[in-house]
């Protein structure tokens, strides 16, 4: 039986998605849930699985091509039932050609013979019928000579026509051997993969050969076309408007230099669409510090007992768990407002997404009924969602429904930063590098690990002393764990 694959909804406002690699060709054997591409949505990249077990016979997408949610993607032949009826199918499409040929042939033929020809068909059997096909098929080649002179010479012609045009990309029989990182960055310099030649193994394609056809080969190619457009160029076209912009990857220069242009990823327009969108809001950030003197201590002894369990005891995972707690205490933060409707609107589930970086750009994994869950659960949770942000193995749905976010970029360094809220969340916690600094304490200056902290909210919800109430909270749990306990 054959088996139409259409692309699959992807979840909540997701209708499109650019195709990043096509790992089979027609002809290829597949094994249900195997990967037939890869697909980069509005939200994240994610592997598109087979529906079945089976033969490809055709591929309906390519590289680069953006697709809708319901588009044919692959024909499968499962070998069922169904499966001689879609042979039997294939070997009879040539017979509309052949029918039509034969209609224009026949028109020849005088009235009378096709009478008779009706005729002797109606009472022959229908073993005959073979025979009167081949005896007409045979007919048409006692046509005048100068008919068929003109056939053979209408059939050079494209033989001719092709070896003019012979020198398209070598199409290394469809599947081109190269790496998902050669086949990105390929796309990113505007390159046709399949127009280069590998030098590895087996002619495999490296970085270096991209790298070395962009620069090279297709440099090499421009003098061709760039020395009749120098002619033109003066200063008329300047006075008629901005350049357009060129092929993507291409390079060009500008009044001081060369530059280059790339086009913008999926996942990078995303984020600055909707972080342009989250800066209409008011912001305003609220800036403090945490002493982790013992809460380290706590980290470090209990680390090994949670890496058995499969997870890693990070400072993420522990204020993933103070978040939790500080949103039952203060709703407001654990909100979004409707200003059309003129509403407020209180969550009751506490969904907290952790910001990720990744070589696509920012992600954010969602961290569903954080407060249901003990530091060494959260820990374990957060592990395996960064993990398949950054092997690009994340779904949809864990990357959606967040009502807080955290952003660590303590592994960076830094002191503090003004992080922006992600809508329609209302706030958003930055987490900067503990440092060892000296604090008076008892009459003395004392050496405390101080954890910088930054909160940035929606002012249109929160005001500032809220602000600072939440962030003394917070900051009183890390520096005494029991009170996380007594009031958590």
């Amino acid at each position: 039986m054959t088996i139409e694959y259409k692309l699959p909804d992807l979840g909540e406002d997701i209708e499109t998605g650019d195709v990043i690699s096509v790992y089979v060709s027609p002809g290829d054997k597949v094994s249900e849930e195997q990967a037939l591409m890869e697909l980069e949505t509005d939200k994240a990249a994610l592997e598109i699985p087979s529906p079945a077990d089976g033969v490809i016979k055709e591929v309906h997408v390519k590289e680069g091509e953006t697709i809708k949610v319901g588009q044919l993607l692959v024909t499968i032949d499962d070998g069922g039932d169904g499966g001689e009826p879609d042979k039997a199918e294939a070997n009879k499409e040539p017979e509309p050609e052949e029918k039509r040929e034969k209609a224009e042939e026949e028109k020849e033929p005088e009235k009378e013979a096709k009478e008779e020809k009706s005729q002797e068909k109606k009472e022959a059997p229908v073993e005959d019928e073979a025979e009167e096909e081949e005896l007409e098929a045979k007919e048409p080649e006692e046509e005048p000579e100068e008919e068929t002179a003109e056939a053979e010479q209408s059939e050079k012609e494209p033989e001719e026509r092709k070896a003019e045009v012979k020198e398209p990309a070598p199409d290394n029989g469809g599947a081109v051997p190269a790496s998902p990182t050669v086949r990105r960055i390929a796309r990113e310099m505007g390159v046709d993969i399949r127009e280069i030649k590998g030098t590895g193994p087996g002619g495999r394609i490296s970085e270096e050969d991209v790298k070395a056809y962009s620069g090279g080969e297709t440099q090499k190619q421009e003098p061709d076309k760039k020395e009749p457009e120098k002619k033109p160029e003066p200063k008329e076209t300047k006075q008629e408007g901005p350049a357009p912009i060129k092929e993507k990857g291409k390079a060009d220069t500008d009044k001081w230099g060369r530059i280059e242009r790339v086009e913008v990823k999926k996942v990078r327009r995303l984020t600055a669409e909707r972080l342009s969108e989250a800066w209409k809001a008011p912001h305003v950030t609220q800036h403090d510090k945490a002493d982790i003197t013992e809460m380290e201590k706590l980290r470090k002894h209990y680390g090994k007992e949670v890496a058995e369990a499969g997870g890693k005891l990070t400072m993420t995972s522990i204020i993933l768990k103070v978040i939790a707690s500080a949103l039952k205490t203060f709703p407001q933060f654990n909100a979004s407002i409707d200003m059309e409707s003129g509403e407020i609107i209180y969550k009751h589930y506490y969904n907290i997404g952790v910001a990720v970086d990744t070589d696509r750009g920012l992600l954010v994994p969602v961290i569903k009924d954080a407060d249901e869950k003990n530091i060494e659960e959260l820990s374990i949770d957060l592990s395996v969602l960064s993990e398949k942000a950054r092997t690009k193995k994340i779904s949809v749905e864990e990357l959606q429904g967040g009502t807080f976010t955290i952003s660590n970029l303590g592994g960076l360094g830094g002191t503090y930063f003004t992080p922006v809220v992600n809508a329609p969340e209302v706030a958003i916690l930055g987490v900067s590098r503990s440092v060892m600094e000296p604090v008076y304490i008892d009459g003395e200056f004392q050496p405390r690990l101080m954890l910088p902290l930054s909160l940035s909210y929606d002012h249109r919800l929160i005001d500032g002393a809220d602000a600072v109430r939440f962030v003394r909270w917070v900051v009183e749990a890390l520096e005494e764990p029991f009170k996380l306990s007594l009031e958590g």
